[in-house]
């Protein structure tokens, strides 16, 4: 990735304008985050998260990249804390009776020997939890974590209600530099989340951007715009969201389909195809 396919988020962090996700990824994890860096990316997205993640794969994976030479500050390492009510109840990475603040740290500890790293770019809430109470509880524990050195910024996924999300970011001290939820039209495309976003220097991440919209690619105009930059639908939205100021997370297998998703650096949509798009989105 080149310079301009960066961005620097409030709290100073050097964040890709695309990030590579690993969930289901299982037994191919790591050999899908090797390639996903060798291609080009330099964001990688996991999560404490057994049931869904296999974070000790990313960890192997990163591994490899680093032992031919790269530094580990070249990559952008983000993982999650993931609340019991998320873990799979055999393969919970933390123990289950333990005080909410005990469980985020040990959870941390579990992704940091997972991701063979000292620190973690990066850590989301992976979402809610019952009430706002326990909620600012575990962020309060992810902001020592901050406080120790161990993480440079926090986020939460998820998190689809404004007001929730703004009563967090009112009692957090460290307040979320990330926010990433599902792209899609059931939650009108989280406007009024986004407007939040910009009023406060949040970075808005978006994930299932393509399996979500499916009559979004699919329409005429999104054809017309990939055979105008020729390219493909997909990378054509990848492109619309990202001059919006969204980071989306691509989970492809396909080592062709991450070389296209890298791609969407290569060309820039003028205005009035932005807006062409925007008008699929209402």
């Amino acid at each position: 990735m080149k310079p301009n396919d960066f961005l620097i988020s409030a709290y100073g962090v050097r964040m890709p304008r695309i990030i590579y996700g690993t969930a289901w990824k299982k037994d191919r994890t790591a050999a899908l985050v090797e390639q996903a860096v060798g291609l080009g990316f330099r964001g990688i997205d996991t999560a404490c998260q057994p049931k869904h993640y296999h974070e000790a794969g990313v960890g192997d994976g990163v591994a490899a990249c680093l032992q031919r030479g790269m530094a580990r500050s070249e990559l952008y390492l983000q993982s999650k804390f993931t609340p019991l009510g998320g873990q799979d109840p055999a393969r919970v990475p933390y123990d289950p009776d333990a005080e909410l603040g005990e469980q985020v740290a040990q959870s941390f500890r579990t992704s940091l020997k997972n991701l063979q790293t000292t620190y973690l770019d990066c850590l989301v809430l992976h979402s809610p939890l019952a009430n706002p109470q326990q909620t600012l509880e575990a962020w309060q524990a992810m902001e020592q974590l901050v406080h120790s050195g161990g993480v440079k910024q926090l986020g939460i996924s998820n998190c689809y209600d404004r007001q929730q999300f703004e009563l967090l970011y009112r009692d957090a001290a460290v307040k979320p530099a990330v926010i990433q939820n599902r792209f899609y039209a059931e939650t009108g495309y989280d406007r009024a989340i986004r407007d939040f976003c910009r009023e406060h220097k949040i970075i808005y991440q978006s994930f299932w951007t393509l399996s979500a919209n499916p009559n979004v690619l699919a329409h005429p105009t999104l054809q017309m715009l990939a055979a105008k930059y020729r390219c493909h639908a997909e990378q054509i939205f990848f492109r619309y969201v990202s001059q919006i100021g969204i980071v989306p997370l691509t989970g492809t297998t396909s080592e062709s389909h991450m070389r296209e998703d890298l791609a969407i650096f290569d060309f820039e949509l003028n205005a009035d195809d932005c807006d062409a798009v925007e008008a699929l989105l209402w």
